[in-house]
């Protein structure tokens, strides 16, 4: 299968590596990647393919949180993934937080959207915004659920110097 190369999606002070999934095979490569962009935090939206002690071994954190393929996340995924990053961008100023799926075109690219628009994008913005680096990213059920998300905000809050977004 043909994949598309890693890419990072950077808006304010939030980093982001979507990725399809390696192998076993192909391991050693995506350990380089996320060292590549100093990535600290590993999120597997999918079923486990890979064995994961290499990569924590290199001091990434791996999590586990598959969802079905082309559907929209459940609440708890979207609540821990927003928890997550606001913890990991407020800790780790900076640092890149890797998200991904089976080929990185569906459910990665729908957590990294969330985040934008947590962070007060427009849906449409955020949509367009991934898919500058990652073409063919989202489905039209994964759309049409980042259409009707309400944003809570809650990646959005004032530091010291009045700037917004997690700090």
């Amino acid at each position: 299968m043909n994949r598309p190369a890693p890419v990072e999606i950077t808006y304010e002070n939030m980093r982001f590596l979507i990725t399809h999934n390696p192998t076993n095979a192909t391991l050693s490569r995506f350990i380089e990647e996320l060292k590549k962009y100093g990535v600290t935090t590993l999120v597997r939206v999918c079923d486990a393919t890979y064995d994961q002690a290499p990569i924590e071994k290199e001091g990434v954190r791996v999590l586990d949180w598959p969802f079905d393929d082309g559907a929209p996340p459940p609440g708890q995924i979207v609540d821990d993934w927003l928890n997550l990053l606001k913890a990991k961008f407020r800790e780790e100023p900076g640092c890149c937080v890797a998200v991904h799926c089976v080929a990185g075109l569906g459910r990665a690219p729908v957590l990294v959207a969330l985040a934008l628009i947590e962070c007060g994008m427009k849906y449409e913005e955020a949509v367009e915004f991934i898919r500058q680096k990652r073409r063919g990213a989202f489905n039209s059920k994964q759309l049409l659920y980042l259409e009707k998300y309400r944003p809570k905000m809650r990646l959005r809050f004032k530091d010291a110097n009045g700037h917004c977004c997690v700090q």
